[in-house]
């Protein structure tokens, strides 16, 4: 028996990328860290880019151990934490912990930056208006 997919269907063409994106990043989280995404609120008049902030919670992170990269239509945030072999724990309850966790962005999407405030991480976002583009096709008919 064959495995139907919502992506299958004959009028979603060229969308196969998109679904082995979609089936990697759900067999890949494991909740950590726990995050937001905030629609941000333009002041300005209707026409402006869609503005997005993700909110990341890597408190015990400091900004040498984290790291924001974009590769293709992904974003992708580290956090590496080393174990500091010069302190001698008489409990430990906050274990230096390693994660990776991945966004799919949408074609134009935009990262403009990243900032470390109390323990959270805010990445801000735009999604560009795409322009509207119509093409006329040209119909050939063999002599």
């Amino acid at each position: 028996m064959s495995r139907m997919t919502p992506f299958a269907s004959p009028l979603l063409l060229g969308f196969d990328a998109m679904e082995k994106s979609l089936e990697r990043i759900a067999k890949g989280n494991d909740g950590y860290p726990p995050y937001n995404i905030e629609r941000i609120r333009a002041d300005s008049a209707e026409g402006s880019p869609e503005r997005l902030r993700i909110v990341l919670a890597v408190a015990g992170f400091s900004e040498d151990e984290l790291e924001v990269t974009t590769e293709e239509n992904q974003l992708i945030v580290r956090g590496r934490q080393t174990d500091a072999s010069e302190r001698e724990y008489l409990y430990r309850g906050i274990a230096a912990r390693q994660f990776q966790r991945m966004f799919v962005l949408a074609d134009g999407m935009r990262v403009l930056g990243a900032e470390l405030r109390n323990g959270l991480l805010s990445i801000d976002l735009v999604r560009p208006e795409p322009e509207r583009m119509v093409r006329k096709i040209n119909i050939s008919v063999p002599d």
